[in-house]
């Protein structure tokens, strides 16, 4: 039998994923990462990816309230180790804790983008036809 080479997620994937963005969560909000710029800014956790041997989590964050991300999505990954640790006692059904690898989630800017084109003249212009040329 032939294995699927399907990119979409596994329904395990997508469940851990969800449990792994759950604990990061607490963790961040308990405050138990020790760093002045991850301590005052308020971080969302959007979504968690794994990778399909479930060893690798791929986070992506969004720090609210900042114009630059740069400099809290670096704070993350330098406290990754620490955070990765924290997540065990949250986690104990897994045999392997994943690596957690913290990225930059750009879904609002998409968003901002698609919204900023619905509202654009051009296509006002074309929503708010009369239909006279239907006939």
């Amino acid at each position: 039998m032939t294995k699927a080479t399907s990119s979409a997620p596994s329904q395990r994937m997508l469940r851990v994923g969800e449990q792994v963005r759950a604990a990061i969560t607490q963790v961040l909000q308990r405050g138990e990462v020790r760093d002045d710029l991850i301590e005052k800014t308020v971080i969302s956790v959007s979504e968690v990816r794994m990778s399909p041997d479930l060893k690798v989590a791929t986070a992506y964050v969004t720090p609210l309230g900042l114009p630059d991300h740069a400099a809290v999505i670096e704070a993350l990954n330098r406290h990754a180790k620490f955070i990765r640790g924290r997540l065990g006692g949250q986690l104990r059904q897994m045999k392997y804790m994943p690596e957690v690898r913290f990225r930059d989630d750009t879904s609002f800017d998409n968003y901002k983008k698609i919204d900023d084109l619905l509202r654009s003249p051009e296509v006002q212009r074309d929503l708010d036809g009369d239909g006279e040329d239907e006939k």
